[in-house]
């Protein structure tokens, strides 16, 4: 689901202090009692909050309007407040037409929540559109944000909201927001006796409400508004739904990820921010000792004219990667670099033509910027032939110390020289993992295959083979004396990248069967070729090949360039084809789950892929639109053989 160019919100800030108005709605933002006390009273009063969320390990919020983000940071603040609140707090919040980041901190430049709106605003992502996760308080607050057209996104959301806050402009203003099936979508998303609130009394919101299974009542306002609606809901017959994921129950979860590299370490660090306690077992005695052991990695959107599945997927995961490697690297925990990254434009490829796709596909400059050769030089530091993509959420970061850090948490513990060689189902629901003599291992509720190739054999027998490929590949690095002489990281044909005093290249590709692919030894002839390619990206001077130094790693891809992360599904689901055209449909193992194949974009994806793993496993809001999960599914080939009438 391509969502198309936003338009940003024109907003008129009136020289009074009135509220903020919306021009193109002939509306205001809130009315003149203010934002945050329409928020409490409407909102939060009006669902019941915060005495409903009391005592709750999650608690899920669902609004139609994020507006100027009042709502959220009531809701944030009465839950920072609450001795008894959830653990953790879900917002999932929809706008068409978001604010811009300047318009954003002047609607909060007097707030009496300044330390929230600062990090609200330093969070503020770029205007793209689909979901962007912005993640509070350690992971225990997340704002899952929505932008684009509501009546498209709401049937993309995987989620039970707990409750509704009804905020879009007046129902005459802004009908859409207000319409039979937008309403039928939130009830499809409503958990049993989800509340919904509303500042409108129109009888088309209480009759949409009365419809989609809602009870509806009238309660007092505020700020001269005589009434507001609060409504339950109570549906005679259940709306009809995706089939639900199987998992053991939240109370005493565990969980156990096998493999320690990348797409492990990102599935613990889902989990562990979810509440649940994560042992990582993995053969090898020290972490991130595969692929994911490389001095250095790069992580960064891609722009594609079709702005497809692939696109799209790469873009969420690029914003969400820059968010989560943030701490790390500021902090010098982690070595890394988030200040941008350069990638060469394809063959063909003009400055002009790049800037009109990006106008096309409405992406605004901080996803990626279209420089001409002399920009693009300058920023890179060394004199580029060509015009280059500026992503400026892109960068590079060491893998390995980013694992090892995952793991080191207190509620992530680490197990090495602990080579699984099966599954068992235990009785009465979870699974033993197993070594080669059939010695136990461990024994969870849910287990997570994150090894890479290993995790083909570990799973149970899918209902279609996944056609996947491990490619070797080969990475060079050399001292480097003075300041470095990259700007930012370099992508094209092949990389390059400055670290503290080296220079590093790569990557080589050999396939199976081809020369090489099976020796584990840096070969000096990729040295060589790496360095011949580093000096035609960079222009720069390349050192003797006896001057360098290299690792080599095995990296796991599919047919279909995406990655597999999601529930493990049957391979007799006991359902007729017909029934089986989608994903969604497809029954699946309890408490079993992949995240693999990553390919050689192991660092942009896993951050989000291992929270769509944990979403799916605990059922919380997916980070991902429906279509987008459907992509990576392990399912999805079965589901294609299917549709083609061979399944």
């Amino acid at each position: 689901m391509s969502a198309g160019p936003l338009r940003p919100a024109r907003i008129v800030f009136p020289a009074d202090g009135g509220p903020p108005e919306a021009p193109d709605f002939g509306d205001v933002y809130h009315p003149r009692v203010g934002a945050l006390a329409q928020a409490r009273h409407v909102f939060l009063a009006g669902n019941g909050l915060p005495g409903r969320w009391g005592g709750r390990a999650d608690f899920t919020v669902l609004e139609t309007g994020f507006g100027l983000g009042h709502n959220l940071l009531a809701l944030w603040e009465a839950w920072r407040t609450d001795p008894q609140r959830p653990a953790r707090l879900h917002v999932v919040s929809l706008e068409l037409h978001p604010p811009t980041a300047t318009d954003l901190a002047r609607a909060h430049a007097r707030s009496p929540l300044p330390e929230l709106t600062a990090a609200l605003l330093d969070a503020w992502p770029p205007l793209a559109p689909g979901l962007h996760v912005l993640g509070f308080e350690g992971g225990r607050l997340r704002l899952t944000l929505g932008l684009g057209d509501a009546t498209a996104l709401l049937p993309q959301l995987r989620l039970q909201a707990d409750a509704l806050l009804l905020d879009g402009f007046a129902p005459d203003r802004n009908a859409a927001l207000w319409s039979p099936p937008l309403f039928k979508a939130l009830a499809r998303l409503a958990a049993p006796g989800c509340t919904a609130a509303t500042w409108s009394v129109a009888r088309p919101v209480h009759e949409g409400l009365r419809a989609a299974g809602f009870e509806v009542a009238r309660a007092p306002g505020i700020g001269g508004k005589r009434e507001i609606t609060t409504a339950v809901f109570r549906p005679r017959v259940a709306p009809r739904g995706p089939v639900p994921l199987a998992v053991a129950p939240a109370t005493g979860l565990d969980a156990v990820v096998v493999g320690a590299g990348i797409a492990g370490a990102a599935c613990a660090r889902a989990l562990a921010e979810a509440g649940v306690p994560v042992t990582v077992l993995d053969a090898a005695p020290e972490p991130a000792t595969a692929a994911s052991g490389n001095p250095a990695g790069l992580f960064h959107a891609i722009v594609n004219g079709e702005d497809g599945p692939y696109a799209r997927l790469y873009r969420a995961a690029a914003l969400r990667a820059a968010q989560v490697y943030a701490p790390a690297v500021a902090s010098g925990r982690v070595a890394g670099a988030l200040t941008g990254l350069l990638r060469l434009a394809s063959a063909g490829q003009t400055a002009a033509s790049m800037q009109a796709l990006l106008q096309r596909l409405g992406l605004p400059p901080a996803v990626a910027e279209a420089l001409d050769a002399e920009a693009a030089s300058a920023r890179a530091g060394v004199p580029l032939a060509a015009p280059a993509w500026h992503h400026a959420h892109g960068g590079w970061i060491a893998p390995g110390e980013w694992v090892r850090e995952q793991l080191s948490r207190p509620d992530v513990r680490f197990r090495g020289r602990s080579a699984v060689a099966r599954l068992q189902p235990a009785e009465g629901g979870g699974w033993h993992l197993l070594a080669a003599d059939g010695t136990r291992l461990a024994t969870a509720a849910l287990v997570v295959l994150a090894n890479a190739e290993s995790a083909t054999t570990l799973a149970p027998r899918p209902p279609a083979a996944w056609p996947l490929q491990r490619t070797r590949g080969q990475v060079s690095w050399w001292p480097a004396a003075g300041p470095p002489p990259l700007g930012c990281a370099l992508a094209g044909d092949g990389y390059a990248l400055a670290l503290p005093g080296r220079l590093l290249c790569g990557a080589t590709q050999q396939r199976p069967g081809e020369p090489g692919h099976d020796e584990a030894a840096p070969r000096e002839a990729d040295h060589r070729f790496n360095l011949e390619r580093f000096a035609r990206l960079t222009g720069l001077p390349v050192p003797p090949v006896a001057s360098c130094e290299g690792r080599v790693g095995w990296r796991l891809g599919s047919d279909d360039r995406l990655p597999v992360a999601g529930a493990l599904p049957l391979a007799d689901p006991g359902l007729p084809p017909s029934r089986l055209t989608q994903a969604r449909a497809w029954p699946r193992h309890p408490g079993l789950f992949v995240l693999t194949a990553l390919g050689s974009r192991g660092l942009t994806l896993a951050p989000l892929l291992g929270e769509l793993v944990a979403a799916q496993a605990l059922g919380l809001p997916w980070p991902l639109e429906q279509d987008l999960a459907d992509a990576v599914d392990p399912v999805r080939w079965a589901v294609r053989a299917v549709r083609q009438g061979r399944g």
